[in-house]
């Protein structure tokens, strides 16, 4: 009995500590939406909002750290419940991380805001890269819920879609900035928005990563992704 009684409060735990994990998940979620929407538009008010969401992540990454330490050190789990724990430690710093990319994406748009030149380029990869960006976080998140291994595998692969993205877009801007010197400003910072929202893809991949290490007890964060597929797959 009290063995169960200690499973049930360690479970308890847990729950709580998954519960804040993706609270602060779905913020850093709607910070990535806010700050793609306030380039869509230029929207300084948005871009405000984004940036002034700095103190509640960095609050919440402290608060659950300290949570996952504290359950360490009172259950001295071991096995997969310790590999959960942490996966959420780690994860935590990712989404926070993540949080900071939103950020830098509102900093550039408020100086591009103000270049009219900057405001009339076309930028299409920009937004393709925000969307796939977005989809695969979306993706880690939900892989997470679920300790997803295959799901996980699937999201590592997508990351290399962005970082190829990204890749051609900024080897087409040098050609791009010298037909239009007056852009050369808001360029570099498109450039800055692209690499922000390429970082975001690679915390997504490292949330995926963190599942696998859950589920599969192994650390895969410096194997093929051929290999990490055959992996997320055996049973």
């Amino acid at each position: 009995m009290p063995d169960k009684h200690i499973s049930s409060q360690f479970d308890a735990d847990l729950e709580h500590l998954s519960s804040s994990f993706f609270a602060m998940g779905g913020l850093v979620e709607s910070q990535l939406t806010a700050a793609m929407e306030a380039l869509s538009r230029f929207d300084l008010d948005l871009v405000e909002k984004v940036i002034g969401e700095e103190h509640r992540l960095n609050a919440m990454e402290v608060e659950i750290d300290a949570a996952c330490s504290n359950v360490i050190a009172r259950r001295q789990p071991i096995a997969s419940d310790l590999r959960r724990l942490m996966a959420l430690s780690k994860g935590i710093t990712n989404l926070e991380r993540a949080g900071d990319e939103a950020r830098k994406i509102a900093k550039r748009t408020r100086k591009i805001a103000n270049d009219t030149a900057g405001k009339n380029m076309s930028v299409a990869e920009i937004w393709s890269l925000g969307q796939m960006a977005g989809t695969i976080f979306h993706d880690a998140l939900a892989a997470f819920a679920r300790l997803d291994a295959v799901e996980a595998a699937r999201i590592m692969r997508e990351d290399e879609a962005i970082d190829e993205q990204y890749r051609a877009f900024v080897r087409k801007l040098p050609a791009y900035m010298a037909e239009n010197p007056r852009i050369i400003s808001s360029a570099i910072d498109y450039v800055s928005i692209a690499s922000a929202i390429e970082r975001i893809g690679d915390h997504a991949k490292n949330l995926a990563e963190l599942v696998i290490y859950v589920v599969k007890g192994k650390d895969v964060r410096h194997i093929s992704l051929d290999e990490l597929e055959r992996e997320a797959m055996d049973h």
